[in-house]
């Protein structure tokens, strides 16, 4: 058998193995250190990379489509919106008739919801868009108590728009709203509206809630739901619309941008989304547009539509290149028949999954890896020690324990020319000498007369250093 002096080496080792799982099974679960705070306006906006616009603009940018804001009014002289704003209509005093101003000077709404959209980038300090090569049809309803939403939907409506944002809500019921929505839909345009902000709205507001609009809850940076996003039946989709840059009106910030919540930056970023779908799949009316949008979402929350993920999270790549049926009528319409997507065509189909999967979403998961990993680790070590320790009872020569001795000169069997030793707990016959002990000669116990290590000075309680208070 081995000694325990023998076995620590490998207890040791052991040991170093077991730790080294647990420290990494604890870096995976707290998540990489914090990096350096972003400084350019390109490193603020995370959720580019997160739904792969980078890799949706070697499809397209929304070239040839025209994107509605039906909004306060766009700042048409940012830098990074020149050229991208049409001229537009005005339903205010406060703002010029071709909408291209913004008289909000506490946020700048409808100049950051067009950068959102449309921003045609230029650099790291530069608003990317969405949909960079669309163009931005401003509706400019001014201040909130002169709000016509019926009369911008319908205007834009008229006014070849094949995208209509409305990053806009009111409470209660309003049957000219809901007539303007339907009209706009017969005239073919996709709605996309503000699920709302739980600060404001205990409900979906219109004409978020009104059939056949998608409405558009908001998303966190983990891609959880953003604790301030309204839930309820009417949600269709979400994205990300936590601290989302955009340009702004220089009254704002002398800088030219702002970051802001809401649910207001989600529905910006599905209205590009939906301007790339139309400029790369052209020959698509509005309802196969939706369909897409909803049958090739990201599934989040309860299986098929819930009230707080709707279809899921927007899929930008699977909307750009996913097989899907056309549909018979717009999914979001009661009554109509949601068309499911088709499986993958390989070339076109795009089945990674998404980069906006946060660590607390999968932290169980890796929880369970890493116990997994502690045990198998554990198993070896324990199949090692049973394993040398059969090897070393095999190494030490073993005495029949009953009979007489062999003659004098004769060896063991099986044990070579070696002279016998007698067994340790057989008794010895009467005036022989006593056999040498088989490990030598025994000294004072290695760990002294505790038998435990002794401590040098700093390593143990004592003379440890104080606890550092900071947590880390």
């Amino acid at each position: 058998m081995r000694t325990g002096k023998h076995r620590r080496p490998l207890l040791r080792s052991a040991a170093a193995v077991l730790a080294l799982v647990a420290t990494t099974g604890a870096g995976l679960l707290a998540g990489p250190a914090p990096v350096r705070a972003a400084d350019t306006v390109r490193g603020l906006q995370w959720y580019l990379d997160t739904l792969r616009i980078p890799e949706a603009h070697k499809l397209t940018k929304g070239k040839g489509v025209t994107v509605a804001v039906v909004d306060g009014g766009v700042y048409a002289a940012h830098p990074d919106l020149k050229g991208q704003v049409l001229p537009g209509t005005s339903f205010s005093k406060d703002v010029p008739a071709d909408g291209r101003s913004d008289p909000d000077r506490e946020n700048g709404h409808g100049t950051k919801m067009a950068g959102i959209i449309a921003g045609r980038g230029g650099g790291s300090m530069h608003q990317l868009g969405i949909a960079p090569e669309a163009k931005i049809l401003p509706v400019a309803l001014g201040l909130p108590r002169d709000w016509d939403i019926a009369g911008g939907i319908r205007w834009a409506a008229d006014h070849g728009a094949d995208v209509i944002n409305l990053s806009v809500g009111v409470t209660g019921s309003d049957p000219q709203i809901t007539e303007a929505v339907r009209y706009a839909l017969g005239k073919g345009a996709v709605l996309v509206a503000a699920a709302g902000n739980r600060r404001v709205d205990r409900a979906v507001p219109l004409p978020a809630s009104i059939p056949g609009v998608l409405a558009v809850g908001a998303t966190g940076k983990t891609g959880s739901l953003w604790s301030g996003s309204v839930t309820g039946p009417e949600v269709g989709l979400v994205a990300p619309g936590e601290r989302i840059i955009g340009p702004v009106p220089p009254p704002v910030s002398p800088n030219g941008y702002g970051v802001t919540d809401g649910t207001s930056d989600a529905t910006a970023v599905v209205s590009g989304i939906a301007a790339l779908v139309r400029s790369r799949h052209p020959d698509l009316d509005a309802a196969d547009v939706v369909n897409r949008l909803v049958r090739t979402a990201r599934e989040q929350g309860a299986r098929g539509r819930d009230p707080e993920y709707g279809f899921g999270s927007v899929d930008v790549l699977a909307a750009l290149t996913r097989s899907v049926p056309k549909a018979d009528a717009n999914p979001l319409l009661t009554g109509a028949s949601p068309t499911p997507p088709a499986a993958s065509d390989g070339e076109d189909g795009d089945d990674r999954p998404a980069i906006s999967v946060g660590l607390a979403d999968n932290a169980p998961i890796q929880l369970g890896l890493c116990l997994l990993a502690v045990l198998l680790v554990g198993a070896v070590v324990v199949v090692l020690i049973v394993v040398n320790r059969r090897a070393a009872r095999r190494r030490v020569p073993q005495a029949p324990v009953g009979g007489p001795p062999p003659p004098p000169g004769q060896t063991q069997p099986g044990h070579g020319p070696r002279p016998y030793q007698q067994h340790p707990h057989q008794p010895r016959p009467l005036g022989q000498p006593a056999a040498p002990h088989p490990y030598g000669q025994q000294g004072p116990h290695p760990y002294g007369p505790a038998g435990r290590p002794g401590l040098p000075p700093g390593d143990g309680p004592a003379g440890a250093p104080p606890a550092d208070p900071q947590r880390r």
